[in-house]
C-alpha cells in the first residue's frame, strides 16, 4: 500500500475530548493546538450546547477565530422516530445552524438489548431519514450517520446506513462517520471514503478487553499501545481518498481527568503523524 502523506490529515477536537471546558473554551484550546476545527456537543452536562443565543455567540466567536465548527454531536437515537425525536432533531438543527456548524451527527438506538434485524428495523430507519432530510435541509446542514458497532446496536455497519440513505435518494445530504472504534467494533472490513463526512479517533490498549465488550468509557486517545487499528485505519481511508476531518472523541475518565490533557492531544497527534509516516 502508498504511504500517504502525514499533512493530508486534518485533526480536529471532539468536545468529548476535555467537556470540563465551556464551548468557548473548546475554541481556545483548539487554537492553542494550531487546530482549526471542532465538534460540539448536546450531552456533557453543563457544558452542553443547549441555548440558541449561546451557540450564535459561540459561532461568532468561532467565525473571528476561523475555527470551523464541524458538527453538534449527537441526535439520539435518531432511527427511532416520533413526535419527540421531531422536536428533538428541530431543536439541534436549529443551534446547529447558530452555531455555523456544518452537520449534525446522528446515532442509532444501543440500549442494551439485542435488536434482530426485521422489514420494520429497516422501515423505521428509511422513515426517520426522510423526515430527517426535510429538517436538516430546512437548516442548511448535512446529517452525519455514524453506526454503533457495539454487539447490541440497532444500526452496526455503514454498508447498512448506505443502503437505506441511497433508498431514499439522500447521498448528498448524508455521510458517514468513521469512528475507529466502532469500525474495529463491528469487524467492518469495508471502507466508504468517499461517502464519509468524518472520521472520529480514539484507542482502546487495555489488553484483557475484548473487542465485543469494550465501552465507551474505555477509549483514551491514540498512542503505541493502541489495539484498534487507527493508524492502519487512518492510512487505509487517507489512500483512498478521505479527505476530511480527523476529531480526536476519547470517553475515558483517565483522559478527562489528566492535568494537561491537551498536551495529551498533542503528543497523540505528533505519535499518528510519526507513525502514518512509517506505513
Amino acid at each position: 500500500m502508498s504511504h500517504p502523506s502525514p499533512d493530508l490529515l486534518r485533526f480536529a477536537l471532539n468536545h468529548m475530548v476535555c467537556p470540563s471546558l465551556t464551548p468557548l473554551a473548546l475554541l481556545d484550546a483548539a487554537a492553542s493546538l494550531n487546530l482549526n476545527a471542532v465538534e460540539l456537543r448536546n450531552d456533557i452536562g453543563d457544558n452542553s450546547l443547549t441555548d440558541l443565543n449561546q451557540a450564535k455567540a459561540v459561532g461568532a466567536r468561532a467565525a473571528e477565530m476561523g475555527i470551523e465548527v464541524l458538527s453538534v454531536n449527537a441526535l439520539y437515537p435518531f432511527n427511532i422516530w416520533n413526535d419527540e425525536r421531531a422536536a428533538q432533531a428541530e431543536l439541534l438543527a436549529r443551534l446547529a445552524a447558530a452555531c455555523g456548524a456544518k452537520a449534525l451527527v446522528m446515532c442509532p438506538l444501543n440500549e442494551g438489548t439485542q435488536v434482530e434485524p426485521n422489514a420494520g428495523k429497516s422501515a423505521e430507519l428509511s422513515r426517520a431519514l426522510q423526515a430527517l432530510n426535510i429538517i436538516l435541509q430546512k437548516h442548511g446542514l448535512l446529517g452525519y450517520v455514524e453506526p454503533l458497532g457495539f454487539p447490541v446496536s440497532s444500526l452496526r455497519f455503514k454498508q447498512e446506513a448506505l443502503e437505506a440513505i441511497d433508498a431514499i435518494g439522500g447521498a448528498d445530504r448524508f455521510k458517514l462517520v468513521h469512528d475507529t472504534f466502532h469500525h474495529r467494533g463491528a469487524n467492518e472490513q469495508q471502507l466508504f471514503p468517499l461517502r464519509t463526512g468524518l472520521v472520529h479517533i480514539s484507542g482502546i490498549e487495555d489488553p484483557n478487553l475484548s473487542f465485543s465488550d469494550m465501552l465507551d468509557g474505555d477509549r483514551v486517545l491514540v498512542g503505541p499501545a493502541d489495539r484498534l487499528g487507527n493508524i492502519e485505519q487512518l492510512q487505509q481511508l487517507l489512500v483512498a481518498g478521505y479527505r476530511g476531518p480527523v476529531s480526536f472523541e476519547p470517553f475515558s475518565e483517565a483522559v478527562w481527568s489528566l492535568t494537561d490533557p491537551l498536551c495529551a492531544v498533542k503528543e497523540s497527534m505528533e505519535y499518528i503523524r510519526s507513525a502514518l509516516s512509517h506505513c
